[in-house]
């Protein structure tokens, strides 16, 4: 062990307490930022994941980190598959959590005055709101083959098209997802929100490229000046949220069983490669999988409504895919970890995977750009499509803030 020191601003003046760590804790954000995040809990939850058995490096805090359950939303450990853990708490609620970004050749001035025809066009198409029903209510063994395909299930319904699974992390299906893992109760709260938006942050956003500062790589995105995107912002629905739900408080019994230490009961977990751990990692890739397809379906409804709208009226109102990324998961991904190659379970909880040029699993035409990172902006400001680097697989696992944050947290903003 090591120690370390957790440090509060009390105006100018820095009150500097000790505890003990069992690794360090890398944050990436300014003096101004810093002196936020230390008015919650969300840096003290980070010193208490170094706890985490099978921890790997040093736990890290994006920039837009606030505080969590267990461990704060912003977080990033990879913990090894040989010997460690996988925490619930550490993956979030709303599993899959994730935003996709589309793109068009329309111009702004060529639609304005159909904007508002749209926006009504839009929020038909994709139903919101606290335990709205969707447009897909799933039959017999339909959530099973949801829970399993993800996208490729809508692909397979005529909902989704081979380059959107393409452009979509994990091509937008997470293999080992096992839903008979998943409670009566999950079932019942998604059968019937697939394809709906949800509530909260969520959110489905018209958008326009404002400015280009890497012409080659927006042009391998196909993100023109001037054109508009779509934003879709939302996860697993009350799907994924039970799913966590269920793991969380089936899991603080087992903690005990195996003899894991914790200073914050809501880090619960459990071995990676034990019953309950491969169960809840089944359930979590379920919830997973059941986002990806929502995503999917969500975007079927924006391109319907954008042809309704639209067509006819401009030349070409097609809405082609850039990329799908996710937040909250948990993935064994293979990361240098003091110049050796180990296998990892990496928890991103409200952080973003940010692959470099060169990495496997990104699609040939973005293998020399680097991964599309969407980093959507709070109401009212810009979003930002970045890359991801080489720098970001050696500072932070291949990881990356997922959203503007906010400078209040959502109880207190």
């Amino acid at each position: 062990m090591t120690l370390q020191k957790s440090m509060s601003m009390n105006g100018n003046s820095p009150q500097v307490s000790v505890r003990v760590c069992r690794a360090a804790v890398h944050v990436f954000a300014t003096h101004q930022l810093l002196e936020d995040a230390l008015g919650d809990l969300s840096i003290e939850q980070a010193i208490n994941a170094t706890a985490l058995p099978g921890l790997m490096g040093h736990v890290i805090v994006m920039p837009d980190v606030h505080q969590g359950y267990g461990f704060p939303i912003g977080g990033v450990a990879a913990i090894r598959v040989s010997d460690g853990v996988i925490s619930p708490g550490a993956i979030g609620y709303d599993i899959n959590c994730g935003v996709r970004l589309l793109a068009s050749n329309i111009l702004l001035n060529e639609v304005e005055q159909w904007i508002e025809k749209l926006s009504f066009a839009l929020d038909e198409a994709c139903p919101s709101g606290v335990g709205v029903k969707g447009a897909f209510p799933l039959k017999g063994n339909e959530l099973d083959e949801v829970s399993r395909y993800g996208a490729g299930w809508a692909l397979k319904k005529g909902l989704a098209r081979n380059e959107d699974l393409a452009r979509t992390e994990e091509m937008g299906c997470m293999e080992g997802a096992n839903p008979d893992q998943v409670s009566q109760r999950a079932r019942e709260r998604g059968r019937t929100q697939l394809g709906t938006l949800g509530s909260g942050n969520h959110f489905i956003e018209v958008d326009r490229v404002d400015q280009i500062f890497d012409p080659v790589a927006a042009q391998t995105m196909g993100l023109e000046l001037g054109c508009l995107t779509v934003q879709i912002h939302c996860g697993s629905r009350g799907f994924g949220h039970q799913v966590c739900t269920d793991y969380v408080h089936d899991l603080q019994e087992v903690v005990h069983r195996y003899g894991i230490q914790l200073p914050d009961r809501e880090l619960v977990c459990a071995p990676i490669d034990s019953q309950e751990g491969q169960a809840y990692l089944g359930a979590m890739r379920a919830a997973a999988n059941f986002a990806f397809a929502n995503r999917q379906l969500l975007t079927h409804g924006i391109r319907q409504a954008f042809e309704r709208v639209l067509a006819g009226k401009v030349r070409d109102w097609e809405l082609r895919q850039v990329y799908d990324v996710t937040h909250n998961m948990g993935k064994i991904e293979t990361h240098l970890v003091d110049g050796k190659k180990v296998k990892v379970m990496v928890h991103r909880k409200g952080a973003t995977r940010a692959f470099g040029p060169g990495s496997s699993g990104l699609p040939a035409e973005y293998a020399q750009i680097g991964q599309p990172v969407l980093v959507p902006g709070s109401m009212g400001t810009a979003s930002w499509v970045l890359v991801g680097t080489q720098g970001s697989m050696e500072r932070s696992f291949g990881s990356s803030c997922h959203g503007a944050g906010r400078m209040l947290s959502p109880d207190a903003s």
